[in-house]
């Protein structure tokens, strides 16, 4: 048995005793249903983790996700539903036949051909599903988004989506000409004073935006959670200046504040470049 595979099963031994006749109590009562939100807290820590670049924190967060998948799939187990065998072969058979060109002998030209075909076998694959059903009622092309998806995230697969239907604009000129299109109404909204009508248009403009992103490989939601981080950063160092000038920011006018904002600014990006310079560069 290999190292990976003695792992796996040391957890779940440790789930299995969890969910024991004199295990915990709290576990013992979890369902399917009851781990969702959970799910979803740690896969978001997992991502903080990968974006910060703390590898051990990383490493205990891909732990916690992998620990309520593998309570997942035992709860769905027990329940006869499916395991972890039934799981992870077909994951693997999916995954096989979603590449021909890796795994068949299929040839793609390009990865905007790549993307096309895998949604081509998607969507195959969605209509089998639809045959073998009472209703045999054969699904949309955006059916498979989750539902829950936050809306920047759901907005940028959608775009993604459409781009492999062949429904996006045909240049990038075309989607900067509608983004502006969008800009303008939204301050044509704006004019009016209808806050409803402000928020569409808005929306439109944010949807477009996010589709100039993607036409470039900026996905929205990471680009946005990146501007956060650094607007955070910036005003807790802004925050510690202020401190070591015995100065209080509520109290400062808005010219010293900028000043300080800038003063951080400078101070953070000569930390990131003096962490980012090969060692030994000083010294060359």
């Amino acid at each position: 048995m290999s190292t990976d595979s003695l792992s796996l099963a040391k957890m779940q031994d440790v789930i299995d005793a969890l969910l024991g006749p004199d295990g915990c109590p709290w576990d013992r009562k979890q369902t399917p249903l009851s781990l969702c939100d959970y799910v979803i807290e740690e896969a978001f820590e997992l991502v903080s983790a990968i974006r910060a670049g703390d590898h051990a924190e990383t490493a205990e967060e891909l732990g916690d996700v992998l620990f309520l998948l593998l309570f997942e799939t035992t709860l769905a187990a027990q329940a006869g539903r499916f395991d972890l065998a039934e799981v992870v072969a077909a994951n693997a058979a999916k995954m096989i036949r979603r590449h021909p060109h890796v795994f068949g002998d299929a040839k793609v030209a390009d990865q905007e051909e790549l993307l096309r075909n895998w949604e081509r076998i998607k969507r195959g694959e969605k209509a089998d599903k639809a045959d073998k059903s009472a209703e045999g009622e054969q699904p949309g092309a955006f059916d498979s988004l989750p539902k829950g998806l936050p809306p920047l995230l759901k907005a940028y697969r959608i775009h993604s989506k459409a781009a492999r239907l062949d429904f996006t604009w045909a240049t990038d000129e075309d989607a900067r000409a509608q983004f502006d299109a969008e800009w303008r109404e939204y301050e044509q909204a704006c004019a009016s004073g209808s806050q409803e009508r402000m928020e569409e248009e808005f929306g439109d403009a944010l949807f477009t935006l996010i589709e100039l992103g993607r036409r470039k490989g900026i996905k929205a939601n990471a680009a946005l959670d990146r501007a956060n981080l650094k607007f955070l950063a910036r005003y807790e160092r802004m925050e510690a200046l202020a401190r070591e000038h015995g100065l209080d920011l509520l109290d400062m006018p808005m010219a010293d504040k900028e000043r300080l904002w800038a003063e951080a600014k400078t101070g953070l990006q000569a930390e990131a470049e003096a962490e980012n310079r090969p060692k030994g560069a000083d010294r060359a």
